[in-house]
């Protein structure tokens, strides 16, 4: 019951006619596209996945909350990213907003009507799938058998890649708290390695900013290897 009245109160009924091709507003409505302020919960885990969602902007994390209270993050899903497609009934992980973020939600109970009578929308999905599916993968090898500064290089290049323009300069929508969380680091270690980065000539961190500049990729990528 409460379950269903939570996503009674996030999603009440409305149609993105004018963000939708045809097909998806006559075969898949959706929740309007939803403002999150930082930290604001999107779904906890346990809750029904009555919903799948898109990123329209910002960016969202997907996290547990282990039992003796430390938070694994697990992805950070970005603009344009498509996440909380679950296979079983229920979110097996919590999201909330990283800062400021909206996104959009698609009923997951009109997904194969969906994905049959439009081909781009299937070619979105099929592709986000096989991403998170990639990303998970690179994420237990990353968490079991890299060294700190190895974890840090890995996340700085998939950041570049997926959210710079020129894939060397970009502000990360993160704090380090956040990071330590998803490389299985302390908070200490995530900034002592950036700045020993930083030292190296590996990269540039503008002061009292998340900005961030790639100067020495291919070093960054030995330590990816």
């Amino acid at each position: 019951m409460q379950a269903q009245t939570t996503a009674q109160t996030k999603f009440p009924p409305a149609v993105l006619a004018m963000q939708m091709p045809a097909t998806m507003a006559r075969v898949a409505p959706v929740a309007p596209q939803r403002l999150l302020g930082k930290g604001e919960e999107l779904f906890a885990e346990g809750d029904d996945a009555e919903y799948f969602y898109k990123v329209a902007s910002g960016a969202i994390r997907s996290y547990k909350l282990l039992s003796d209270g430390r938070r694994q993050i697990d992805a950070f899903h970005l603009a344009g990213d498509i996440f909380g497609l679950e296979a079983g009934s229920a979110h097996r992980f919590s999201a909330e907003a990283v800062g400021d973020a909206t996104v959009i939600a698609y009923r997951r109970s009109r997904l194969a009507v969906l994905i049959e009578e439009d081909r781009a929308f299937r070619e979105q999905v099929m592709s986000a799938t096989l991403r998170s599916l990639e990303r998970a993968q690179d994420h237990m090898l990353l968490l079991g058998r890299k060294t700190a500064q190895e974890k840090i290089a890995t996340f700085l290049l998939d950041m570049a890649e997926r959210i710079s323009d020129d894939d060397a300069h970009f502000d990360l929508p993160m704090q380090r708290t956040d990071i330590a969380d998803h490389l299985g680091l302390t908070i200490e270690t995530v900034s002592r390695t950036l700045t020993q980065f930083a030292r190296d000539g590996l990269i540039r961190l503008r002061a009292a900013s998340r900005s961030v500049m790639l100067c020495n990729k291919l070093a960054l990528r030995r330590l990816n290897a």
